[in-house]
């Protein structure tokens, strides 16, 4: 029996999905609550650049149905650090902020290290020494994303193993596609979308990651997120994928039924007399950072 395979794409609030992805009408209150149900996972790339609080993501999680997972890239400042202490500390400082709260919904944390940093086995050893199994008696499953060339040297595969840590397979021209067979999961993200591909991916990628992803899933849980590329497809890129797949989640039709029962029950609201207040926005989601970033 294969392994879970999980797919979803960066962040759930992203302006162009208002026009490509989400009903017209839903509010952005409500964009996870619909993300989630179309999607398996998906990847916070907000927390690569801020803190957030155990509040927050105990909502994001009793906002999502049961198995969905969210994927965590750790502060951008995690990952440059030189000396050990240093390194703990940062370390630390993330998984401290209450991420734990997600509890089984916690998926891969994304390790991201600036393309400068060049394979250096005693670094690397250092960095991943201090990446804990567990916090809170929850499982921690950790993912380096390098960008060097040197880092397809066979020794970096075996530090990985070495730690029960695992590498990200990035399906972009620019860096190294390395794999990692040594751990029980896998993580891969697939940055070449095109604006003028209707499901981002022709049809020929699609078929060749749904492949590629089934036999990284005879031995391993598969982690796979649509990311950067041409943004506006991503969510018409990954559902494609899942349907090749045949994963399409139950729930696809629950956010359906949400949004039509709303628009139902809109209808049948008698008007008014007052114009209620207006309800601020939504303050915890994570919004897609600055292109540049991948």
């Amino acid at each position: 029996m294969n392994h879970p395979i999980r797919v979803g794409v960066g962040g759930w609030s992203f302006e162009p999905w208002d026009e490509t992805f989400y009903p017209a009408g839903l509010s952005k209150a409500k964009q996870l609550e619909y993300a989630s149900r179309k999607m398996t996972a998906v990847e916070v790339n907000a927390t690569y650049y801020s803190s957030f609080r155990p509040e927050t993501f105990a909502k994001w999680r009793d906002a999502t149905p049961d198995g969905f997972v969210f994927s965590l890239k750790a502060h951008r400042f995690s990952t440059v650090r030189k000396t050990k202490e240093d390194m703990k500390k940062s370390v630390d400082m993330f998984l401290g902020q209450g991420i734990t709260q997600l509890k089984d919904k916690l998926g891969p944390i994304n390790w991201q290290f600036p393309p400068t940093r060049k394979f250096e086995r005693e670094y690397f050893d250092m960095f991943l020494s201090q990446l804990p199994k567990e916090k809170d008696k929850l499982r921690l499953r950790h993912a380096l994303e390098v960008r060097h060339p040197s880092c397809s040297d066979p020794a970096f595969l075996e530090l990985l193993t070495k730690h029960g840590a695992t590498v990200v397979y990035a399906e972009d021209d620019a860096f190294p596609k390395i794999r990692h067979e040594g751990a029980d999961f896998a993580v891969a993200r697939l940055m070449q979308t095109k604006s003028d591909v209707a499901t981002g991916y022709a049809k020929g990628d699609i078929d060749r990651f749904a492949k590629m992803f089934t036999d990284w899933s005879k031995k391993q849980d598969v982690f796979g997120f649509i990311i950067s590329g041409a943004k506006e497809r991503n969510p018409a890129a990954a559902m494609a994928l899942q349907e090749k797949l045949g994963i399409t989640p139950k729930t696809s039709r629950d956010a359906d039924d949400m949004v039509a029962g709303k628009a139902k029950s809109a209808q049948a609201k008698p008007a008014a007399k007052k114009a209620a207040p207006k309800k601020a926005p939504a303050k915890d989601a994570p919004k897609n950072m600055p292109a540049k970033k991948k």
